[in-house]
């Protein structure tokens, strides 16, 4: 059983404006997406929400989870960020995820899904997390990954090359990821790049609200 109670303060600013039809009790999609963001599967959630008295299937949990647009809210409370770029596999297929830590909070400040690595994957990746915090005083984290040092040197940003240390917050994040993933993949027969964005963004809001 998910561990509920440390999520109930965190998430209580999810909007369920959504909802067009009172066909579900708001709770039953509070609890849906709760036990979401705690690691528990679509058909898992289906059979607890049923012993709760509604009847729900899987897919309807996941278009609830889909139109609340989760997405990781912080802010940056250091001078430096953690970031990194690894390989991750989702039932056989291959993702690329970039991922940018505050070491002094352990939050998710962003993450992102790609089908490949380059160095425009890399771009996209700095661009869009640099329009949500303005990181101009920022000194980026790294280790020798093949994209993430060239762009940022090639790009004008300020960055250490750093094997441990403060750089340790994204492995720890990263490996809680891998660790996590199966549980995520055996939920689907095929999955798309969308569909593991929305449960990677759901995965750090989880995250963040483990750190207060």
């Amino acid at each position: 059983m998910p561990d509920l109670e440390r999520l109930s303060d965190a998430i209580t600013w999810i909007d369920l404006s959504f909802v067009e039809r009172r066909r579900t009790p708001e709770w039953a999609i509070q609890v849906g997406i709760r036990c979401h963001l705690a690691g528990m599967s679509l058909r898992d959630e289906s059979r607890f929400i049923d012993e709760l008295g509604v009847q729900r299937s899987h897919v309807a949990i996941h278009e609830w989870v889909h139109k609340a647009d989760l997405q990781p809210l912080s802010t940056v409370t250091a001078d430096q960020l953690a970031v990194d770029e690894k390989m991750i596999r989702l039932h056989g297929q291959e993702f690329w995820l970039y991922g940018a830590v505050d070491p002094q909070t352990n939050e998710i400040l962003h993450v992102s899904l790609f089908p490949t690595a380059t160095k425009q994957t890399t771009r996209w990746f700095l661009a869009e997390l640099h329009r949500r915090y303005r990181l101009d005083d920022v000194v980026f984290l790294v280790d020798d990954a093949d994209y993430l040092g060239p762009v940022l040197a090639e790009d004008g940003y300020r960055f250490r090359i750093l094997a441990h240390g403060n750089r340790n917050s994204i492995e720890r994040v990263f490996c809680e990821v891998e660790r996590r993933t199966s549980s995520f993949a055996n939920s689907f027969s095929h999955i798309e790049l969308e569909t593991a964005q929305e449960w990677l963004e759901a995965f750090a809001v989880y995250h963040n609200s483990r750190q207060t």
